[in-house]
């Protein structure tokens, strides 16, 4: 009776145990791949497939872009958080003078808005005849 017993009480921490790794799953993490070279937080990062991630759960404007093929990341804080209405995951880009520039990511919980400084378009622009901006995007993989 007491084998029967401890088995049950095993089986139970088990199960409580999964529930718990589940509930610590990071909000806002998702995985995209950029097809371009690209500037975040005054970083110029490689083409590659990217997470981004909260870096704590404390404060949603804190996020950590990173890339284990690359074995770069940036972390950055985003100037303004939303709740995210129905649509894909994506990050968007603001090209100017032939670069991109990180300016939104969109999750399935929340929109985070990416400054671009004023010095990032400027030493851009002088990179570049043309100072033009242009968005774009790029879905995120599941």
């Amino acid at each position: 009776m007491k084998k029967h017993s401890l088995r049950i009480l095993i089986a139970v921490l088990s199960v409580a145990g999964f529930g718990a790794a589940a509930k610590g799953q990071s909000l806002d993490k998702i995985v995209v791949k950029i097809p371009y070279e690209f500037v975040v937080a005054g970083k110029t990062l490689p083409a590659g497939n990217y997470t981004v991630d909260r870096v704590a759960d404390s404060d949603p404007r804190a996020l950590v872009l990173s890339s284990f093929d690359n074995h770069v990341s940036a972390i950055f804080l985003a100037t303004d958080v939303e709740d995210s209405p129905a649509g894909k995951d994506e990050v968007s880009f603001e090209k100017v003078g032939g670069q991109h520039f990180v300016s939104q990511i969109k999750t399935t919980e929340h929109v985070f808005t990416i400054p671009v400084t004023r010095s990032e378009i400027l030493e851009a622009a002088a990179r570049s005849n043309s100072g033009t901006s242009t968005p774009g995007s790029s879905a995120a993989s599941k």
